[in-house]
């Protein structure tokens, strides 16, 4: 009786001590994806580091020390972030979770605003993203109910620990040191719809097409600034249907442009303004150029932003072409804010906020629309701007708001007397709802960042798309590929940028005491019963006696 009574026992402390485990294999594998790493400028950016072993641990704990810090996006603040740092926690790993469109408007506001801050300056500490599933959120799980122990009673905790914790072990190991990468090569692609005339100006409608975040394989950049490029190739294909009739054609070139490396100070921009005013034999740009409009990050908000590094001059082509959009806006979207941001360039500074300012520091006037107001806007660069951000209505809007301003200007609708309410792009000249869908869905179908997109098959093939497009509606189309002088790049990228991880469950040491402990208590207890067994059977068979009586 005493022995079945052991075993039950026994059992019953199994039970409890696996209670917690997780009901799959002791190991799990999954990919992460790793902060950004680059030089740029002479100064240093993102994460040094990439191996890690560590347990893992909730932000919630007041002890990060060589440990693993697991945060939900709604976890990752700037307080927090630098927190780990300055315990010298051994990594931070963030889970993403796949319905962006389900965070709260706060929440993301202030992941964008940390995620910007945490890319301003270098760190050791490995940090690195990783998609969520099942496993990754039980694991968060668990860290996040450990943490809150913390506020009960010692004893509790001691025996919590013990009895029913489970240890999270994260592993990142690469036998292969971290490698600058310094053959990047930018692409940017050129095209030209010819006006009717000689020696007529040249407008120029320009767009980058790269993304930016905290990690480069998960950063889709949807509205910056897949926004913009969206817009301008709906703009080439208007403007081709009006350029191929001659009864239609207005004295000016239009040319279009997308740029790679934006979001590393427009270092595609940079090349090709140089390419065309400093090697090539003629160019338009060496000629009679009217404006140039940048298109960035447009998907989105009531405001459309005019930023200008002078004001414009009256009587002068820009002048007069903002005029006409702010009369496209007030008689057709009024709700629509239409501001003029100035902001000189500064000189001493070694980046650029805008697109425009590479043209305007070669005395080219240009400016950039944008439902932006400041440059340095979280925004621009985030792993969380994705389709789920977008507004196709207000993306839409702000395209035909520009195509209409761009009619009135190039065909002096004003001076006409045209009615301030017709509008140029209607019918068979209308923006296509499934057109922009379209493209805006295969330009955030894989991550566009820079040092990705001359290395991937399917970032090449993005890059090819693109040029088809503007084959397509464009003539005189030019591939111009920026190759960087190995010797002393303007950028310097580091691989290593997504890796397996094995995530391991693990029981705590203070487990193995306890089990042996509990061992060596039923062992004690059936010895203790068998050396004992005569006197334990007769206190037992009188104990049973009196009761029958």
């Amino acid at each position: 009786m005493l022995l079945s009574v052991a075993v039950a026992v026994l059992l019953l402390c199994v039970q409890c001590l696996h209670g917690s485990a997780l009901p799959a294999v002791s190991s799990y594998e999954f990919t992460a994806y790793r902060m950004q790493q680059y030089n740029m400028a002479q100064q240093k950016h993102g994460c040094r580091g990439a191996i890690v072993v560590a347990e893992a641990r909730s932000a919630d704990e007041p002890s990060l020390t060589r440990r693993c810090v697991i945060m939900k996006v709604s976890d990752f603040t700037t307080e927090r972030y630098f927190e780990a740092q300055r315990q010298n926690a051994a990594a931070v790993l963030i889970l993403l979770p796949k319905n962006i469109s389900g965070i709260s408007h706060d929440t993301l506001q202030s992941f964008m605003v940390s995620e910007s801050e945490a890319l301003q300056k270098e760190t050791l500490m490995p940090v690195y993203v990783a998609p969520e599933d099942e496993q990754l959120l039980y694991m968060y799980e668990e860290v996040k109910q450990a943490a809150a122990t913390r506020t009960s009673s010692i004893f509790v905790r001691v025996v919590r620990s013990m009895v029913t914790a489970t240890a999270f072990q994260i592993f990142v190991s690469n036998n292969v040191a971290i490698k600058a990468v310094t053959d990047n090569s930018i692409v940017t692609l050129e095209g030209v719809l010819p006006g009717a005339g000689e020696d007529i100006p040249t407008i120029v409608i320009t767009a980058h097409y790269d993304s930016y975040g905290l990690a480069p394989w998960l950063s889709y950049g949807a509205d910056s600034n897949g926004s913009g490029v969206t817009i301008l190739l709906e703009l080439a294909r208007l403007f081709q249907k009006l350029y191929s009739s001659s009864s239609t054609r207005p004295q000016y070139h239009l040319m279009f442009s997308l740029t790679g490396g934006g979001k590393y100070n427009f270092q595609g921009t940079k090349r090709w303004i140089e390419e065309n005013l400093d090697h090539a034999e003629s160019s338009l740009l060496h000629d009679n150029v009217a404006f140039v409009l940048c298109l960035d990050t447009l998907a989105n908000g009531d405001e459309l932003y005019m930023h200008v590094s002078r004001p414009p001059k009256p009587d002068t082509p820009m002048h007069s072409f903002i005029q006409h959009l702010e009369e496209v806006v007030s008689s057709r979207f009024p709700w629509v804010k239409v501001g003029l941001v100035h902001k000189k360039i500064n000189l001493v500074e070694s980046t650029v906020a805008w697109e425009h300012e590479r043209y305007s520091l070669r005395r080219i006037l240009g400016f950039t629309l944008s439902h932006l107001e400041d440059p340095k806007s979280e925004l621009r660069g985030s792993i969380l701007d994705t389709m789920s951000q977008v507004d196709f209505r207000k993306l839409k809007r702000n395209g035909i708001i520009i195509a209409e301003a761009l009619a009135w200007y190039m065909y002096n609708l004003s001076d006409k007397g045209s009615p301030k309410d017709v509008q140029v792009f209607k019918g068979q000249l209308d923006f296509q709802d499934s057109r922009i869908s379209s493209l805006l869905s295969f330009l955030t179908s894989i991550p566009r960042a820079t040092q990705l997109l001359d290395k991937e098959p399917s970032h090449i093939l993005l890059v090819n798309s693109l040029e088809h497009e503007f084959k397509r509606y464009l003539q005189q189309v030019y591939r111009h590929t920026f190759r960087q002088d190995k010797r002393d790049p303007d950028i310097t990228f580091f691989d290593q940028m997504n890796q397996p991880v094995v995530m391991y469950r693990v029981k705590p040491a203070a487990f193995d005491l306890f089990l042996g402990g509990c061992i060596a208590a039923y062992l004690g207890i059936v010895y203790y019963g068998i050396q004992n067994f005569g006197f334990l059977y007769t206190k037992l068979k009188a104990a049973v006696k009196s009761k029958q009586q």
